[in-house]
């Protein structure tokens, strides 16, 4: 098989996966949206999602529309920096415009083949920077993993601050009324008694532990990590590389944010709501689909239900959500990343 056609192939898969995914949501929806008309006496001909939909666009507030993308274009910028940085103590000074630029086209490429913007981005800027690309993957895979660990800070953050309301609406479906807060919860408690027993049984007895070949892979894979954490302290400028890569988080969690606020039925969700929706969606971004499309709804809708939100008002914010950055910045400032990369690299060699 020719490498364009296998591409060609993993293209149309992909797709064809954040189709079906976007049509299982809109299918779930939209049943949901109709037995809703019929208990509220709406004639099914006057009961259309689609029209739903079109109308909640018309609704969005685009003084908050337009927060959105500057939070998204200051963890655009703020990433360059941290990619310069990477790059330094190897002896090369990358220019900002092809570290910003590179990055655009990267999330261009991701539209239409997941995790392949990675290697575009890296691609681009070792074509108009010169330098191998075996370098440039290398600085990616730390650029990759302090994301992970910013990811995992988040979950853990909002799973803690919005325990209690994950907890009630479990038991609301269970019908359980009852119950208390989710640290008051027995079964929370002893889970927490059996990590904290296990934890000391593991580090009483890790010598033998470690001996077992599984535990020995496990250990491997965790020291490649903490090797690959342990680059980023090694740099000139460690904490600034530590802010980067907390404001890019931090701009992306006000994307979320500012997202709920542009849309009138989610506009009054507070900043702890916008921290689990934002865990949410970010989560269906892990799914490999073309710019999280469908898995990105589907996770957004379930974290919208956490705070009783309607599912037809929050498929309408998922779609305003995914539309404003994957498709309107994502495909427009792409294109304009292709278009202006050979004209400034062109002048630089002159």
């Amino acid at each position: 098989m020719s490498p364009k056609l296998k591409k060609a192939l993993q293209f149309l898969f992909f797709l064809s996966l954040g189709v079906v995914i976007l049509g299982l949501v809109f299918r779930s929806q939209n049943a949901a949206f109709q037995e809703q008309c019929r208990l509220d006496g709406v004639p099914a001909d006057q009961c259309s999602l689609l029209d739903k939909l079109l109308h909640d666009f018309s609704t969005v507030h685009l003084g908050w529309m337009a927060l959105v993308v500057v939070a998204f274009t200051v963890s655009n910028v703020l990433r360059a920096w941290r990619w310069q940085m990477l790059l330094e103590p190897m002896g090369y000074q990358v220019r900002f415009s092809n570290s910003f630029l590179t990055i655009l086209v990267g999330y261009f490429a991701n539209l239409g083949l997941p995790r392949m913007g990675e290697v575009v981005r890296a691609g681009s800027l070792a074509r108009y920077e010169r330098i191998p690309m075996e370098r440039v993957m290398g600085t990616l895979v730390v650029d990759r993993l302090m994301d992970f660990i910013c990811l995992g800070l988040v979950v853990g953050l909002a799973f803690v601050l919005e325990a209690d309301t994950l907890w009630a609406f479990i038991q609301s479906r269970r019908g359980d009324a009852a119950g208390g807060g989710f640290w008051q919860n027995p079964v929370v408690l002893s889970g927490l008694a059996v990590l904290v027993l296990g934890g000391t049984l593991v580090f009483v007895f890790r010598k033998k532990i470690g001996q077992l070949a599984f535990f020995q892979k496990i250990g491997n894979l965790v020291e490649g990590f903490w090797d690959g954490l342990r680059s980023v302290f090694r740099l000139r400028h460690a904490g600034l590389f530590l802010a980067y890569s907390l404001g890019i988080w931090l701009m992306f969690y006000l994307q979320c944010w500012f997202n709920l606020k542009a849309f009138p039925p989610t506009a009054h969700l507070g900043v702890g709501a916008a921290l689990m929706v934002f865990v949410f969606g970010t989560l269906g971004f892990v799914i490999p689909a073309p710019g999280g499309m469908g898995s990105f709804h589907a996770l957004a809708i379930a974290g919208l239900a956490l705070y009783a939100i309607d599912g037809s008002d929050a498929f309408s914010y998922a779609n305003i959500a995914f539309f404003a950055i994957q498709i309107f910045y994502n495909i427009i400032a792409g294109i304009i990343a292709l278009v202006l990369l050979p004209i400034l690299n062109k002048r630089a060699a002159v």
